[in-house]
């Protein structure tokens, strides 16, 4: 796409903390920055992405059916460490482009879910890569895009509340539970879990100390965090292999309605106290 559409793309991006319209709205969208195989200079591009589970996102190197592999492809290839843009957070990833069968599965999940990824292949006549981006851990806290504490949680939370709208979007569009909506789902339960299980070790005796006066609130939340993981548990228990789509979409409403409570709840009482501290 032209540089200047995209700046816009990632100019709204980063000034709504991942939500965008107009062309990608409604989309699972990153910013990639990779450095230039010939310039050496950083270049940010606006990519749509598949959740992979807990460790990765997969990106697709289609150019919009072009017959040549993007630039930013071209970049990767030869400097594999890149900066992810998730909306919440920042994170340095390391590039990988999938090959033989893990490649063509990979792409046979995102053409069950959006055959317009076969059009831009056979439109391209080659066969398009597909790059897996691992978070490199780092030492300390996530980079989050927010100005404090209260504003964290509230990003992070309405990340989520952008993912689970669109797995529930996908599931009332009548979509099949095929293979990547079922990774969708999946992928959503792993970073809810990791996000309560963060909160109760960390963040809550933290406050807990520093607002004895908020042990009624904790205590709820934690109890609510409790719910919440049976649902989990049911919902990938209802994405797993058999099972139909009219359960999973069931178990999507369910945990949509109490975690829209959960969240709610929390940011009016956690985001005082944080903002105070």
């Amino acid at each position: 796409m032209p540089n200047d559409f995209n700046q816009q793309v990632i100019d709204e991006f980063r000034a709504n903390n991942g939500a965008v319209g107009g062309y990608f709205e409604g989309a699972r969208l990153l910013l990639l920055t990779t450095t230039g195989a010939r310039t050496g200079t950083p270049h940010t591009t606006p990519l749509g992405y598949l959740p992979d589970g807990a460790e990765r996102v997969l990106v697709i190197a289609s150019a919009g059916g072009s017959p040549r592999h993007p630039a930013w492809y071209h970049n990767l290839r030869a400097n594999p460490q890149v900066t992810v843009e998730s909306g919440a957070f920042t994170y340095p990833a390391r590039a990988v482009v999938l090959a033989g069968e893990e490649r063509d599965q990979a792409f046979a999940r995102a053409v069950e879910a959006e055959p317009g990824w076969a059009a831009y292949e056979e439109k391209a006549g080659r066969v398009i890569p597909v790059v897996a981006l691992y978070e490199i851990e780092q030492d300390g806290p996530p980079n989050i895009r927010a100005g404090s504490l209260g504003e964290a949680i509230k990003v992070i939370h309405d990340g989520f509340r952008r993912e689970l709208a669109l797995i529930r979007k996908e599931m009332a569009d009548g979509t099949a539970l095929g293979a990547q909506l079922r990774v969708n789902c999946l992928t959503f339960c792993h970073g809810l879990h990791y996000h309560h299980t963060a909160e109760d070790m960390g963040m809550f005796p933290v406050l807990a100390d520093r607002h004895p006066e908020a042990a009624p609130v904790l205590t709820r939340l934690r109890e609510e965090h409790e719910r919440i993981a049976e649902l989990v548990e049911e919902l990938r228990a209802a994405v797993s292999a058999g099972s139909d789509a009219g359960s999973a979409h069931a178990e999507v409403e369910r945990l949509a309605t109490e975690l829209e409570e959960h969240l709610t709840y929390e940011e009016e009482q956690l985001i005082p106290l944080l903002e105070s501290a």
